[in-house]
């Protein structure tokens, strides 16, 4: 056992037990909630990767938005390619683990909210413009799909569209017009729609650092000149000293509703292992998400394969998109800003391993079916 497992074996022993001496039953208890720290990926990973016959997709795909409908997982992602600009493509899965279709074309592109000059000057993840990083979530069963992606306008600001949900499974890209809702000339990412109202009202995340930070709307119409007010940049939050997650980025996927209350990942840089993106996960209280109420001591995803260390940017993993289906939570994310991957584990095994404060295990899955392209 590694020094900073030993460090948590004895947290755990501190916690669960107050530090007495353990029966062989409960050192055998202890032991099978230490294994669970063991990281596995899926064997077929990346299930979306760079098609070079199509120039707009021809370098990167990566960090996509998901969401489950009619049984099956639709993805929108990132895709980078001989322009430099970054687009949204689509795709399909029936299993959640293979892609059965694959679009030959964008399916998004940013619409200009403001005649202002709109050149990234950041190169965020490879791209000098465009939109990145969609979040798709539908709240209240409602007919509607609401995206949230960073958009080059004025810097790296957050944008809101949304498409109805019909149009969206006939392939009809009829995306409203999207409007800003961070401040320009500030840098934000990583905003969140929750998928059910709370307290009768939408809510969008903004911010993890040092708080939850939760912004309340009547409707999800802002005013293109009302903005969320401005989140705590996490550069200036002094590091948390001996945890791994002490550099926080921002919120991942939308939250997940749960019987223990809302799921959410992260994520987060470690002061001892600069230059590596990694996944964390937190449990928000139900009625007052700003409350956490558990939160995994390990990060759940970390850049140990060779297609998380292989591509634009080697050390990342970014988690943008996770559902549940068929029991079990399918997490999907980025890999080496270059690559879409999917991990997965038994829902209700996660969280019951969660709510010990622990980190939840994501196993292996091997799956090949023949994907189509249009």
């Amino acid at each position: 056992m590694g020094v900073k497992r030993a460090r948590l074996f004895k947290k755990l022993i501190e916690k669960l037990w107050g530090g007495r001496a353990l029966t062989p039953t409960e050192r055998k208890e202890i032991l099978k909630d230490v294994s669970l720290l063991t990281l596995a990926k899926p064997l077929n990973n990346p299930i979306i990767e760079p098609k070079k016959e199509n120039g707009w997709e021809a370098w990167q795909t990566f960090n996509p938005g998901v969401i489950l409908l009619e049984d099956k997982v639709h993805f929108l992602y990132r895709a980078v390619g001989e322009d430099s600009l970054s687009r949204l493509g689509y795709a399909v899965s029936a299993n959640g683990f293979t892609i059965d279709r694959r679009l030959a074309y964008p399916v998004y592109e940013h619409q200009t909210v403001d005649q202002s000059f709109n050149f990234n000057f950041f190169a965020s993840g490879g791209s000098w413009g465009g939109c990145e990083d969609p979040r798709l979530v539908r709240v209240n069963q409602e007919d509607t799909i609401y995206m949230t992606y960073t958009a080059c306008n004025q810097g790296l600001r957050v944008a809101i569209t949304s498409i109805k949900i019909k149009d969206f499974l006939a392939k009809k890209w009829r995306w409203q017009a999207p409007v800003l809702i961070s401040p320009p000339g500030e840098i934000h990412k990583n905003w969140v729609i929750f998928p059910e109202k709370i307290k009768g009202k939408y809510a969008i995340l903004h911010g993890i650092t040092p708080n939850i930070l939760i912004e309340y709307f009547d409707d999800l119409k802002p005013n293109s000149k009302i903005y969320i007010s401005k989140s705590i940049d996490p550069k200036v939050v002094p590091p948390q000293n001996g945890c791994w997650d002490s550099w926080l980025r921002g919120a991942g996927p939308p939250p997940i509703k749960t019987e223990k209350g809302w799921l959410l990942f992260y994520h987060a840089m470690d002061q001892n292992d600069p230059g590596k993106y990694k996944v964390g996960v937190m449990l928000l209280d139900p009625d007052e998400p700003t409350k956490v109420l558990h939160r995994a001591q390990e990060p759940i995803l970390e850049p140990n394969e060779y297609y998380e260390n292989s591509g634009f940017k080697a050390g990342v993993v970014y988690a943008s998109g996770a559902v549940v289906k068929d029991g079990n939570l399918l997490v999907y994310y980025g890999g080496a800003d270059s690559y879409v991957c999917v991990a997965h584990a038994n829902f209700k095994e996660f969280l019951a391993t969660l709510s010990k404060d622990l980190k939840p295990k994501l196993k292996p899955k091997l799956v090949k079916k023949k994907l189509s392209y249009d």
